[in-house]
């Protein structure tokens, strides 16, 4: 069948508008079906359908009458940025993953809001040691009495705050800590946890390297997606923390793959 010269503006016309789709999401963390349509002068249904064309190509993930933005190899959102999402169910995970903390008297933090929130509810009444190349935990945990903190040194990440490259593997590498709190950009069962910047993924393999127990804590909206930089496999935590928007059945998926997982 040929390919007209209007069928070729109908499809460039379509790929106008899901990009404009995909731009308004990642500027301001979701979109409404409703008023997406309205914006675009198009129908709902045409929304969802360039909605499900981009779940497709990885680039949002559809919820109910809209969608977030899911990051992806040229896009990385900021600490900024995921302060203001999904602030209820990191605030749950968090409380959940620091109750796995058990005897560990040394922690590795990890960079992001959700280890942030770890480390803010960290007990006060005990010693710990708490190793992060995250700059705002370090300058959240400082004033605590009881909490040494290492800062793991290197070249500073504007976006997210934290250090990376060569230095901070190294320094990672001299010591031997015994629980690890990681996040990750997505997490899949195929292909394990990923990153956007394989510099991030360096830190994060170092520290589950020197940990002797390691959980992995992220919302439901982490779950398979698959990034740039792969730094670990699903099988290497004891536990996953995650909120109850990810299904039963595929936390079930993946605590068939070893890790404990919890849905708080």
């Amino acid at each position: 069948m040929p390919y007209t010269a209007t069928g070729r503006a109908v499809v460039a016309e379509g790929e106008q508008r899901r990009r404009r789709i995909v731009t308004s999401a990642r500027r301001t963390g979701s979109v409404d079906v409703t008023a997406i349509a309205a914006d675009l002068g198009v129908s709902k249904e045409t929304v969802r359908r360039d909605l499900s064309a981009l779940e497709r190509r990885g680039l949002v993930r559809r919820t109910h009458g809209g969608a977030y933005p899911v990051e992806g190899r040229g896009f990385e959102t900021t600490l900024e940025f995921r302060t203001g999402m999904h602030v209820a169910e990191k605030s749950r995970i968090a409380a959940a993953a620091v109750k796995l903390l058990g005897d560990a008297e040394t922690v590795f933090i990890d960079e992001g809001y959700t280890p942030q929130l770890i480390a803010e509810a960290l007990p006060a009444d005990r010693p710990l040691t708490v190793i992060t190349a995250s700059l705002a935990t370090a300058q959240g945990l400082a004033a605590r009495p009881r909490v040494t903190v290492l800062l793991l040194g290197g070249r500073v990440r504007g976006g997210t705050m934290a250090t990376v490259d060569h230095w901070a593997a190294q320094m990672l590498s001299e010591f031997v800590i015994d629980l690890a709190y990681v996040g990750a950009s997505g997490i899949s069962r195929e292909h394990g946890l990923t990153t956007l910047d394989p510099t991030v993924s360096a830190v994060k393999r170092q520290a589950m390297r020197v940990s002797r127990r390691r959980v992995f804590c992220g919302v439901y909206s982490k779950f398979g997606v698959v990034s740039f930089s792969r730094f670990a496999d699903a099988r290497a935590f004891e536990a996953i923390v995650t909120d109850t928007r990810l299904p039963q059945v595929e936390a079930r998926r993946y605590a068939l793959l070893g890790p404990k997982v919890l849905r708080v």
